[in-house]
């Protein structure tokens, strides 16, 4: 029987969007801001995408260079050699959703190669010859929202409307990968939380998230311990953070997003589980007024 339920073609795998779906993150760096040094052999890489596979997870975001503020860059050379054996290890052994995280047209060819199932790109395939690379495979691709080069994400920008802004630029990265042959079954749009925008902006957008899903495309969320989160708790130690980035996770899904980006998968996971029961005993929206419980916003 065909299966109807809405999903994203992944390189011969489909990831069924039906539920909120988690995404672990994986830095085999020296220097991410939450997690670097933390697994850069392959062997502990392929141990914490394990645990985080059995906390829940669905997807594996691997990733060779950060691009936190006053990162240093790497080259392709070092970035390839960073997470291709891991990629491997990953899609030979885990049953998971493996994604890579760079922006660099070569690294996404050796990790396509590497048995790469999804291309993570802040850049939202904007470096030349990024579209080409993944129009010419069959993997799925995130499409960020940024402003300016992929080491930038800490300078400010002044938006006129942080939402329309955003949603206009991933509408023609959408078209973009049209154009170049990428079906729209294999996009997915993230709003860039913390790239390129303050707290404000960043909680602006995330209040008006939900006007994005216009654009017709899954979204992914990832506010994962970042400094917004940081500046509306107080917490400045990033570990310290899961609470409210797991609360900011919340609202991202109940304003349409489908995929969260963690470092945290048990405590999301489970927070999730919690917001599925209640969400599925909530009213359709098409049950007519005088049938609906009386749930507390319509008191």
């Amino acid at each position: 029987m065909f299966d109807t339920r809405p999903s994203l073609r992944c390189a011969g795998r489909r990831l069924y969007l039906d539920q909120p779906q988690v995404m672990g993150v994986l830095n085999v760096t020296p220097d991410s801001f939450s997690d670097g040094g933390l697994h850069l052999d392959p062997a502990q890489a392929l141990v914490h995408a394990r645990a985080m596979l059995e906390q829940g997870a669905s997807i594996i975001d691997v990733g060779g260079e950060s691009t936190r503020p006053g990162a240093t860059a790497v080259s392709e050379s070092e970035e390839i050699d960073r997470i291709a054996a891991v990629i491997e290890r990953l899609a030979a052994e885990l049953d998971v959703v493996v994604s890579v995280d760079t922006f660099k047209p070569a690294v996404m060819r050796a990790a396509i190669a590497a048995g790469a199932h999804m291309i993570n790109d802040i850049q939202a395939l904007q470096q030349p010859g990024a579209l080409e690379v993944v129009a010419g495979s069959d993997v799925a691709v995130v499409l960020m929202h940024a402003v300016g080069g992929p080491y930038q994400a800490g300078s400010s920008v002044e938006y006129t409307d942080v939402v329309e802004q955003v949603r206009s630029f991933l509408a023609q990265r959408v078209l973009a990968c049209e154009f170049s042959g990428i079906a729209r079954e294999r996009l997915v749009l993230d709003p860039g939380y913390g790239f390129n925008k303050d707290s404000t902006q960043n909680f602006q957008l995330l209040a008006r998230q939900q006007a994005l899903c216009g654009l017709g495309l899954p979204l992914l969320a990832g506010l994962s311990r970042k400094r917004c989160i940081a500046e509306a708790t107080g917490r400045e130690i990033a570990a310290e953070r899961v609470a409210g980035s797991v609360a900011a996770h919340l609202i991202a899904v109940q304003q349409g997003a489908q995929i969260v980006r963690v470092h945290d998968v048990a405590a999301t996971v489970d927070a999730l589980k919690v917001w599925q029961r209640v969400a599925a005993l909530r009213p359709p929206a098409d049950m007519p007024e005088s049938a609906r419980p009386a749930w507390p916003d319509d008191c």
